[in-house]
């Protein structure tokens, strides 16, 4: 096997930020070179040839062939029925949703998310931070058919929606300087200045939660509140994004919509800080 090269020109960037420091203490090549196919196939839907997947890693034939077959003999990578294609099986994702913490907690959110989206005629759903960004967790449609939704799985940003913003704004100082400096921009992401980040954020833990025209979407107001820890951080958000009926059906309006998050947020809590009840209680006045 020829050596590797130390520097590659082409092919897809070293992933230095993520270094726990810029000297390297422990190296593992072949793992590396599997984590790196995995994050590029995660990156194409149809999957890519072995001819793409050499040239996109600049590595030699011989390095992806092997590795390849091992990807695909532990079954996180598929290959297609001509055998020319190779693309993610749905085992990361599988492993992903087995890992106890968020399995229960998607477990609890489900039915009182359900509750939800039944009395309110919305979608909503649940969000939490995953390097750097946010994950929906978990996702409910509304039983009316008529709704607006982000797909379960999906990699919302961190910076410009409801999610984002709620996980930062109740986070203590330290875990929201780790979340910054982890944020990769994702696409159509708008740069936000420090200083206004920091008014906004200041400005929501005062409310206690967000409600404001999406930032992505138009005619979709975003209303998110925070799901609560033990220790008043936000380890979740659930966020409706709200779609106002024009046509004959009257549903419950924005008000009476925020008020049911409102509630199922607190459903989902470990506790009810002072300054979050007293924005529950100023979001269902009338």
């Amino acid at each position: 096997m020829p050596p590797e090269s130390p520097l590659k020109t082409r092919g897809r960037p070293r992933k230095a930020a993520a270094e726990p420091s810029a000297q390297v203490l422990y190296r593992a090549p072949a793992l590396d070179k599997g984590l790196d196919i995995l994050e590029l196939l995660a990156s194409q839907p149809q999957g890519l040839t072995r001819a793409q997947i050499v040239k996109e890693m600049a590595r030699s034939p011989n390095e992806i062939y092997r590795m390849l077959e091992r990807l695909v003999a532990r079954q996180y990578v598929i290959r297609s029925v001509d055998g020319d294609r190779y693309a993610l099986s749905l085992k990361l994702f599988a492993m992903a949703n087995a890992h106890p913490p968020l399995s229960r907690l998607v477990n609890q959110a489900l039915p009182v998310m359900d509750d939800f989206a039944r009395r309110a005629e919305q979608s909503c759903h649940m969000g939490v931070y995953d390097r750097g960004n946010v994950l929906i967790a978990a996702q409910t449609n509304s039983p009316r058919g008529w709704s607006f939704a982000v797909a379960r799985g999906a990699r919302v940003g961190l910076l410009d929606t409801a999610s984002g913003h709620l996980l930062l704004a109740y986070a203590d100082l330290d875990t929201r300087q780790r979340m910054l400096a982890e944020h990769t921009p994702l696409v159509g992401e708008v740069p936000i200045a420090a200083v206004r980040l920091d008014a906004m954020l200041a400005a929501i833990r005062g409310q206690g939660y967000v409600e404001r025209d999406s930032a992505q979407s138009f005619g979709v107001v975003d209303v998110s509140f925070p799901i609560v820890g033990p220790d008043s951080t936000a380890f979740a958000t659930l966020t409706c994004p709200y779609i106002r009926r024009i046509d004959g059906h009257v549903g419950p309006d924005l008000a009476a919509v925020r008020a049911l998050l409102r509630a199922a947020s607190r459903a989902l809590s470990c506790v009810q800080t002072p300054q979050s009840q007293g924005a529950a209680n100023s979001a269902s006045a009338p």
